[in-house]
Parts: structure tokens; sequence; C-alpha cells
């Protein structure tokens, strides 16, 4: 024999509003176990064990809910983890890399010091080669006819004499400028 909601909810100690949601927190539970007496509702002995087990069950539910975050928390937390292994090896590879790279820059650069260095000697032998050309180029004077010879270093004088004039009048200007500059005020 069934039970109607408020001996249930004597029996539970619950409100009627509570069994009431109960009821109706569980699908297909009126068509399954309730049943119409003269004005009243009653509910079958399975009924009256589901809403007695309610809290138990739903307890129940929760955990396997809990249970099923925390593994979906491990596996969220396991992917992570090969996700930043791989970031680390990526940084490692680009680490290396980069340490490659810095020694190629330090060779290519002490070679470049070697290089300017070999070109500095080279260039030191070269101006003797360029006197030995001067010398030449005298012994080619002299082997000139004396009238050409005369007229050569003739041309080359005035050359000359142009040149020391022209510095001469530089430095009468740089000296005439740095008197100008030396006022009596420009001591103190």
């Amino acid at each position: 024999m069934g039970k109607t909601i408020r001996q249930l909810s004597e029996e539970l100690k619950l409100s009627k509003q509570a069994i009431n949601q109960r009821i109706n927190s569980i699908n297909g539970f009126r068509s399954k176990h309730t049943y119409k007496v003269k004005n009243h509702l009653e509910i079958d002995n399975q009924g009256v064990k589901l809403l007695a087990n309610f809290d138990k069950q739903k307890r129940q539910e929760r955990q396997q809910n809990q249970q099923d975050k925390n593994d979906n928390n491990e596996n969220i937390d396991h992917i992570l983890l090969k996700q930043l292994d791989v970031k680390d090896q990526q940084i490692a590879n680009l680490q290396q890399a980069l340490d490659q790279q810095q020694k190629l820059q330090i060779a290519t650069v002490s070679e470049n010091h070697r290089l300017k260095e070999h070109v500095r000697k080279l260039s030191g032998l070269l101006e003797p080669s360029s006197a030995t050309q001067q010398q030449q180029s005298n012994d080619k004077d002299d082997a000139l006819s004396n009238n050409a010879n005369t007229r050569h270093s003739k041309d080359k004088n005035d050359k000359q004499a142009k040149k020391e004039a022209v510095e001469a009048h530089n430095k009468k200007r740089t000296i005439h400028k740095n008197r100008s500059n030396k006022s009596w005020w420009h001591f103190w």
C-alpha cells in the first residue's frame, strides 16, 4: 500500500513542498510511482524508497560529477605538461641555435680582424714599392735632355712655390683668426 505526500513528509520530516520538488526533479516519477485515490495522490512503495534515498542519490551523483571533473582536470594537466615539455624543447633548440649564431659571429669578427691586419701588412709592403716607382720616375727625369729637364724642374719648382704660398697665406689667416679671438675677457 502507498503513502500520501502528507504521510511521507511526516515520516521524512520534510515539508510537502520539498516532497513535491523531489517528485518533480525525478524524470517520469509521477507516471511510474504515483496514482490517485479519491482526492489525494498516493506514492507506491518503490517511489517512497526513491524519495527517502533522494539525498543519498543526489550526493552520489554530485560525487560522480566531481570525480568526472577531477578526471577532466587531470587530463588537462597532463596535456598542459606535455605542451610545457614541447615548449621547453623548443626553447632549448632556440638557445642552441642562438649559441651557434654567436660563435659564428665571433669567428667572423676575428676573421675580419685577421684580414684587416693582413691588408695593413700588405699596404706596408706596397708603400716602399711606390717609393721605388718614384725613384724610377726620378731616374727617367735624369735621362731627359737638359732642356726638357730644366723645363720639368721649373714647372716643378713653380708648383712647389705656389703650394708654399698658399700654405703661408692659410697660416696667416689662422694666426689672424686666433689673435682676434684672444681678447682680454677670454683669459677668465
